[in-house]
């Protein structure tokens, strides 16, 4: 996974990436700001930027985060079971770096059945490099 000390996450993230990525916390529904992100480009994991998501994949659940119907490939992601809070869930995390993401749920669009539900908090949206022609 990581390996990084607790002390140098503490530093690198703000009070509210820490709480959400580090100590499986969740921020509050509907206050995300990717929530409503409709731009093209890549969703990476805020702790050590390694791609998590599409845009493509991005749908609008309801459910107050973001949400996607698929990582970017199978190694992306790490499933585990989550049995806190009196519920059982998949948790899912980014497989390079263990931080918490939020869950999986098996009531997505019919493109593949999933719905990643995730934290704003846990991505960085990665807007597509634009070329500059305007030099020629």
């Amino acid at each position: 996974m990581s390996g990084k000390s607790d002390s140098y996450w503490r530093e690198k993230l703000s009070p509210e990436q820490y709480r959400v990525c580090r100590e499986q916390g969740t921020e509050a529904p509907f206050s995300g700001t990717l929530l409503h992100n409709r731009e093209t480009g890549l969703y990476t994991c805020t702790c050590c930027e390694a791609p998590l998501f599409h845009s493509e994949s991005k749908f609008d659940s309801g459910c107050g985060w973001p949400s996607f119907d698929a990582p970017v490939n199978k190694t992306a992601i790490r499933y585990l079971e989550d049995f806190s809070h009196g519920m059982q869930r998949i948790e899912i995390r980014c497989a390079a770096c263990d931080s918490h993401l939020g869950h999986v749920f098996p009531d997505g669009p019919p493109t593949t059945g999933e719905r990643y539900c995730v934290n704003s908090v846990s991505l960085i949206f990665q807007a597509p490099e634009k070329d500059d022609d305007s030099a020629q």
